[in-house]
């Protein structure tokens, strides 16, 4: 049975272990950084991305302050908008290195948080946890979440800043909870956890020290006057009285994250079956410890207040596609998850026996979450071929795709590119260059790509197709297309070509472009005795359209000259 030491040898321990646990610490981080950056190589931008890229270029006062989904938005849109005039559109690099950057600042100070408590081996194993922590897969991969990433760092960072007692200190944390305020709304859980150190400690230092707490939340305050009372609410009685449920499953599924439990299917991390009892055990042991007469030290009850404030606020705005399991939520809840554990544990000591094991099984734990982290990249690799072919086909669209055009999901193949309206986005492109395919590249893109190009371009430029009952015009070069379907696909040059069915049964016809396994574009059920007029705009690309034409008794193509 694991032994517990006390606490009087943690000292002596402390110091035996901090050096190499700050080597291996140092070399996590290089781990994480290193495979952070390998899986995000040659990803784009994805969904609520390109809100701050086509409209945010420029720093307004509306581009800095609006609301985004409810959210302040201040930090991330100053770093997105200097990170384009330095580095252009053309790559999502340099912002991942940044997301990067403040998961590893996160992951040191949640070491020097648990270390405080602890020592540096628990601390060591916590980082670890948080480095690796695959489920959270948005978190890690998806630069725009540099919202909710930076806003953690610096909450952790005003934790331990409270913790210090001095007016320099304070002074800082002050200025980190601004900091988290401007990253994003969870800014505000870590403001009620200062709140919570403020009051708990008014008997040592009074109630003076509630300007730490005031200021950002003046900062807020003046920002919601201004801008965030437009933003819109999901707020609702339902919600309310739902939120316990809401509440335990978000717990649940951070348990289930850190311990390697969770699955990932869409963009959703999937639930254990007992995680919940888990979670209901954890509750009951210490209920059973405090019952016994165990004391909590005062540190405990700010991260408690920040957990609790971030996860009912998340309910209360709850929506399909924020449901607690979602994986974006799960690194914040991971990280509360791991600061009330420091806590809870605070003055236990184990053996060598019980640090070998808990640190086996760390390292068991990160690498079996290498495995949804892999898989979210993979996700994110898919949307990236859908996101650079269709905005290749806007760009090669260009000089006839009206500025208003957009990208449903019924014409881009995925529903994360909403946002996204012709003119904008290619006044983007002048200005900061393209993360598109060049009409090279998508011919050798996959081949979901080339599929999708093709039904953008369709729609972009746009082809014109139109049946009718009258003859083909006089002239022009014709071709006959045999029946029996044994027809050669054509070569369509821009301008306009005629299709002519004799009598006899319907026809099909089809076109493609960029595709190689079928054709993207079909027409079916052409009337017998009928000319379609195909309408093809000179666009900037070289390889040309092909045309399909399937009927039993064969027809007639033509091209038509010009001003007939």
């Amino acid at each position: 049975m694991p032994s517990w030491r006390s606490a009087a040898v943690a000292p002596v321990r402390s110091r035996q272990g901090q050096g190499a646990a700050l080597v291996l610490l140092g070399l996590a981080m290089l781990a994480a950084a290193a495979v952070l950056l390998d899986y995000g190589s040659g990803l784009t931008w994805f969904q609520d991305s390109w809100e701050f890229l086509i409209n945010r270029r420029d720093p307004t006062a509306a581009a800095l302050f609006d609301p985004h989904n409810e959210h302040i938005v201040l930090v991330p849109v100053l770093i997105q908008e200097a990170l384009l005039r330095i580095f252009g559109m053309s790559s999502m690099t340099p912002e991942l290195v940044v997301l990067a950057a403040l998961l590893l600042a996160t992951a040191a100070l949640v070491f020097a948080y648990v270390r405080r408590r602890l020592g540096p081996w628990p601390a060591l194993m916590a980082a670890v946890l948080l480095l690796f922590l695959g489920p959270a897969w948005q978190d890690l991969l998806w630069p725009f979440q540099i919202g909710f990433v930076g806003s953690a760092m610096c909450g952790v960072g005003v934790l331990l800043a409270l913790e210090s007692g001095h007016r320099r200190a304070d002074l800082l944390a002050a200025a980190l909870l601004v900091l988290a305020v401007g990253f994003s709304s969870l800014g505000l859980a870590f403001a009620v956890a200062a709140a919570v150190d403020v009051l708990q400690r008014r008997r040592e230092r009074g109630l003076g020290r509630l300007w730490v707490v005031v200021v950002p939340l003046l900062f807020y305050a003046a920002w919601y006057a201004g801008w965030g009372h437009d933003a819109e609410t999901n707020v609702s009685a339902h919600n309310v009285l739902v939120s316990p449920r809401f509440v335990a499953e978000g717990l649940a599924a951070s348990l289930d994250a850190l311990l390697a439990l969770a699955t990932i299917f869409g963009e959703a991390v999937g639930r254990s079956n007992w995680a919940l009892g888990l979670l209901v055990a954890l509750a009951g042991l210490v209920a059973y410890a405090v019952f016994r007469g165990r004391r909590f030290g005062p540190r405990l009850w700010p991260p408690v207040a920040a957990a609790a404030t971030f996860w009912f606020l998340a309910a209360f705005n709850s929506i399909p596609g924020r449901e607690a399991y979602s994986s974006r939520y799960l690194y914040v809840g991971a990280l509360f998850a791991l600061l009330i554990a420091a806590n809870l544990l605070q003055g236990l000591r184990p053996s060598r026996w019980v640090l070998a094991l808990a640190g086996a099984a760390t390292v068991a734990i990160a690498v079996v979450n290498l495995t949804p982290l892999r898989e979210g990249r993979d996700f994110f690799a898919s949307q990236t071929v859908l996101t650079r072919a269709d905005l290749g086909a806007i760009e090669i669209a260009a000089g006839s795709v009206e500025p208003e055009f957009a990208l449903p999901p019924e014409i881009s193949g995925t529903s994360f590119l909403n946002e996204i309206r012709a003119g904008e986005y290619l006044r983007a492109v002048g200005e900061y260059g393209s993360p598109a395919y060049t009409p090279g590249e998508l011919e050798g893109a996959p081949e979901a790509g080339r599929h999708q190009a093709d039904v953008v371009l369709a729609n972009a430029l746009p082809l014109g197709i139109e049946t009718g009952a009258e003859p083909a015009a006089a002239g022009g070069e014709c071709v006959r297309v045999p029946g029996g379907g044994t027809a050669a696909p054509l070569t369509l040059r821009p301008g306009t070509t005629t299709v002519e069915l004799g009598p006899g049964g319907p026809g099909a016809i089809r076109l493609r472009r960029f595709a190689r396994a079928g054709y993207p574009l079909s027409t079916e059920g052409v009337a017998a005795a009928s000319t379609t007029r195909l309408y093809v705009p000179r666009d900037l690309a070289p390889r040309p359209w092909r045309l399909l034409v399937e009927a039993g008794q064969g027809a007639t193509v033509c091209r038509v000259a010009a001003g007939q």
